[in-house]
């Protein structure tokens, strides 16, 4: 009897000495589930969903053309016709201008952000991928597939050629990047497995890090104040990086065939996002500890997301697909299957 009741109270003496001395605790249960399905019309492939949080707005690339959603409502509210390929979508909000990476006519479309209506088209090297807009330079860049390189666009002027700034080489097929808002680029380089850093003013390279045992990393998200990137991989693992020391401090698992990550300042998640179905939440306990919280499940092909920072919402594409026939890596889309999964506490 006595055992018995010693061993709930050195349990209980043992938490408060936890608690007293600072040492975090594994956060509970992210809450996150799917709680939504948006139809969305049309039958052609995606890539890149972005949420531009100020305006409320979802932008969702679709084969030819970018669906605009309502981010509370989930309402379409326009369509962006005319970006063949398109791949991934940036909004400079100070400029009012939009862009789109139109993987097969080798082009930036720019649009205006009220309207909609399209402004241009920038040329840039073979099949733009990402994109992203650095404030600090007012330059938005294109991260080419075939042209391993990324095109810097002057983002204040008008839709020509000339308003390319520069090209630099990336020695390897980029994917996903991010700006630090500090005159920073990062991207990851796919085919090599390394983060390159690049200096978004001078087109310079400042680093380039490996990221072993991380394989093929796609989705790249950060954590700023900390200065730590986090990398999706292969083999279900993804790395976060010290982007000041080049050190890798954390390697924890996530789901099967990752595409995009995301990092929600406030609560402190890392989310990854896998075409297995699920989608992999993640706590920093400290900017060098993390936990796995849970796999949320999703849908299978639910490979890229946004993150609303408002809402803490998160936006997935996904479709059904047809049995792969013979040498397929995957069968045909069914007719009527594609939508935009909303998953949120």
């Amino acid at each position: 009897m006595r055992k018995l009741f010693l061993l709930p109270l050195l349990a209980f003496l043992f938490a408060m000495v936890i608690g007293e001395t600072g040492i975090s605790h594994a956060a509970g249960p992210s809450g996150y589930h799917l709680v939504k399905t948006v139809p969305i019309s049309g039958d052609e492939g995606w890539d890149y969903i972005f949420v531009d949080s100020e305006a409320r707005r979802v932008y969702v690339s679709h084969g030819s053309h970018v669906v605009v959603m309502n981010a509370d409502t989930y309402a379409i509210e326009g369509d962006i016709p005319e970006t063949p390929g398109v791949h991934g979508i940036a909004v400079a909000r100070d400029l009012g201008r939009g862009f789109i990476s139109a993987g097969r006519a080798n082009t930036a479309v720019i649009f205006d952000l009220k309207s909609l209506k399209r402004l241009g088209t920038v040329k840039t090297d073979a099949n733009p991928d990402a994109i992203i807009y650095d404030r600090a330079t007012k330059r938005v860049f294109t991260f080419n597939g075939r042209g391993q390189n990324t095109t810097a666009i002057d983002a204040t002027k008008g839709a020509a050629d000339g308003a390319v700034a520069g090209t630099l080489a990336l020695g390897g097929k980029p994917e996903f990047a991010v700006s630090d808002g500090q005159g920073s680029i990062f991207v990851n380089i796919e085919d090599k497995g390394e983060l390159v850093q690049f200096d978004a003013q001078k087109l310079t390279e400042t680093h380039r890090w490996p990221l072993a045992p991380c394989k093929s990393p796609s989705g790249l998200a950060a954590d700023l104040k900390n200065r730590r990137f986090f990398s999706v991989c292969d083999d279900k693992v993804s790395v976060v990086l010290n982007a000041d020391t080049g050190k890798i401090v954390a390697t924890p698992a996530i789901c099967d065939g990752p595409d995009a990550a995301a990092f929600d300042s406030d609560a402190n998640y890392f989310f990854a996002s896998c075409g297995d179905g699920n989608l992999t939440v993640i706590h920093e306990d400290s900017p060098d500890k993390y936990t796995v919280i849970e796999n949320v499940e999703t849908k299978r092909s639910a490979r890229t997301m946004a993150l609303d920072p408002k809402t803490h919402n998160i936006f997935l594409p996904s479709a059904e697909f047809e049995p792969a026939a013979p040498g397929e890596r995957r069968g045909k889309l069914k007719p009527g299957s594609f939508a935009v999964l909303v998953v949120s506490k």
